[in-house]
């Protein structure tokens, strides 16, 4: 069985959906078959995967809307009420790693917002409702079955709506990328509250009977954060300058008084000891990512992780090509860190012991 792996953040610019490409690529490289779902209606991911720039693309994209199913459309059984089960999503290959494929995102998945949050609310006495709560998780277990997937990443979008919590919920682990500034401090303090709150209603959810015994059934909750990320913060001299390392160390320590314990609280936590093997600290951060500006940019430009990017796709010689090399290694060692630290704390001793 795949696991689902979220990353969300209700603040935006946090690079989720860069982490979750990068991510999910380095899981990809070390033999995991990994599938990207783009769930925010933006369609940031599916863009970076399938690229826009010329006419050629934009009609290519278009023929793959016509002829492969995306998020919204697999859905549409469950939310219009279609006389038809819903399907497995026929997932794009991603350029360049085999193990990697794409769900696409859709636009209008947006328009499921209302719906979904009426039904998490009132499904459990209204039966025409009972099978939306649990669509999204049928979709995508069936899916991670047919292409055989080790992991499911979910790109979410930046907000606290129905369908966002109800991505959070139905998956296995979770990870919360933040920048290093005040408003990720204050996302900090509200996600402590939220998150909880969500799996709360989660759990109520998935015991009662008319949501276990729909078509589509809402699941058990075992929801576990696996930690937080660090992003986006400037490098001088080998070191963070101190207005970032002020901000790291606020988050680090919110992380540690506030969202710890409201998430042990509610079980959303796996074993101390799996964090302590896996070497996280009681901050629960999994890694610290520095600014790789004009790296990321030409990374998108070729659809490629930055740490993958060739001599030529760089097009720099001499000293300039070094450095780049340099924080190319130095990017590719800090997303095998992290891909190892993800592959350690959802592995299935963990899993079953949490």
């Amino acid at each position: 069985m795949a696991q689902k792996i979220a990353l969300f953040n209700h603040k935006g610019g946090v690079s989720k959906t860069t982490t979750t490409f990068n991510l999910g690529w380095m899981l990809a490289s070390k033999g995991k078959r990994v599938i990207l779902v783009d769930a925010d209606p933006q369609c940031n991911l599916t863009g970076m995967v399938l690229r826009e720039e010329t006419e050629d693309e934009m009609n290519r994209i278009a023929k793959i809307y016509q002829t492969q199913s995306n998020l919204k459309t697999s859905l549409a059984p469950a939310f219009e009420s279609q006389p038809k089960l819903i399907e497995p999503v026929d997932c794009i290959p991603v350029e360049g790693q085999d193990n990697l494929f794409l769900l696409p995102g859709h636009v209008g998945l947006a328009e499921y917002e209302v719906t979904l949050g009426i039904a998490q609310q009132l499904s459990g006495s209204v039966q025409a409702l009972r099978n939306i709560p649990g669509a999204m998780n049928y979709l995508l277990d069936k899916t991670a079955q047919r292409f055989q997937a080790d992991y499911v990443l979910i790109d979410m979008s930046s907000s606290l709506g129905s369908i966002n919590q109800n991505l959070l919920t139905i998956s296995d682990f979770f990870i919360v990328p933040t920048t290093a500034n005040f408003f990720s401090v204050m996302a900090i303090d509200s996600l402590a509250k939220v998150i909880p709150q969500w799996v709360a209603w989660a759990k109520k959810a998935s015991s009662l009977s008319i949501l276990k015994e729909a078509t589509y059934p809402f699941p058990e909750v075992n929801l576990k954060c696996l930690g937080i990320i660090v992003q986006n913060y400037r490098i001088i001299r080998g070191k963070e300058t101190k207005a970032f390392e002020k901000w790291i160390s606020r988050i680090e320590e919110d992380v540690a008084l506030k969202i710890a314990p409201a998430f042990k609280q509610q079980g959303i936590m796996l074993p101390d000891r799996a964090y302590q093997e896996a070497g996280i600290a009681e901050s629960f951060c999994l890694t610290k990512i520095a600014n790789f500006n004009s790296l990321i940019a030409l990374a998108q430009k070729h659809r490629t992780p930055v740490y993958a990017l060739t001599p030529e796709q760089l097009k720099q010689r001499g000293k300039v090509l070094e450095l780049n090399q340099r924080k190319q290694e130095e990017f590719r060692q800090v997303f095998s860190a992290l891909a190892d630290k993800v592959i350690q704390l959802t592995s299935e001793a963990y899993a079953v012991s949490a």
